[in-house]
């Protein structure tokens, strides 16, 4: 609260000035309230992160129906990503259930689909796909970017870790999306790795242990995260 009341005079403040303003400070305010936009959305994802590593207990609902979670996150970002000249395309959508908390899966899929579109070449698609395999359901997204430098790989995952810090601010990305996908999947009992792709760009793979359909019940259950 602390936080977001300044932020949110902030945004009311930019809002009465701009009324008034002339052209020429017409994009100094504009300026101001992309940077606004951004703590705010940086505020958010720390809010999620410490929720997360706290220990505390998350509610787990069970028959989260992943193939139409992840067509869902796909549009949506498939959306987005054209007004910038790319694509989101969904090649593989295996029929899944998992056991989990579908608004944290939601942001762990959400995370990772977004942060490839917004590093793969314009002009280019980012592959999603969902498959099932041997009890385990299986996200792979694959963008048509640079892909990352192998020793940075294993770091990908790590609060506030930027590969390139200018890309980064160029892209409006704070290195702290990945770190919720990789821990809201944990979470799930599941594991997030990244890999550089053939013959570029970036493959991330969500794994996360499926449930047969016939022992989907509709119960509800806790979880509590651990960083260790």
């Amino acid at each position: 609260h602390e936080l977001r009341s300044p932020l949110a005079h902030l945004n009311v403040a930019v809002g009465l000035a701009r009324r008034q303003a002339d052209p020429g400070t017409q994009s100094a305010l504009e300026r101001i309230e992309i940077e606004a936009d951004r703590l705010n959305d940086m505020l958010q994802n720390l809010l999620t992160l410490s929720r997360l590593e706290s220990g505390e207990a998350v509610e787990m609902r069970t028959s989260v129906e992943l193939a139409a979670l992840v067509a869902d996150v796909v549009a949506d970002a498939d959306f987005e990503a054209q007004a910038f000249g790319r694509k989101v395309v969904l090649k593989t959508n295996t029929p899944c259930t998992v056991e989990g908390n579908i608004t944290l899966l939601r942001s762990a899929i959400e995370n990772v689909v977004r942060n490839a579109a917004r590093y793969t070449d314009e002009n280019t698609q980012v592959d999603v796909a969902l498959e099932a395999r041997d009890h385990q359901a299986i996200i792979t997204v694959h963008d048509q970017g640079p892909g990352v430098p192998e020793e940075s790989l294993p770091k990908l995952f790590l609060p506030f870790y930027r590969v390139d810090a200018t890309r980064d601010r160029n892209t409006g990305g704070v290195g702290l999306g990945l770190s919720i996908a990789e821990r809201a999947v944990r979470l799930h009992g599941g594991s997030v790795t990244a890999r550089n792709g053939h013959p570029h760009g970036l493959l991330v793979e969500l794994e996360l242990p499926a449930i047969d359909n016939e022992k989907a019940t509709p119960k509800l259950e806790t979880a509590t995260v651990r960083t260790s």
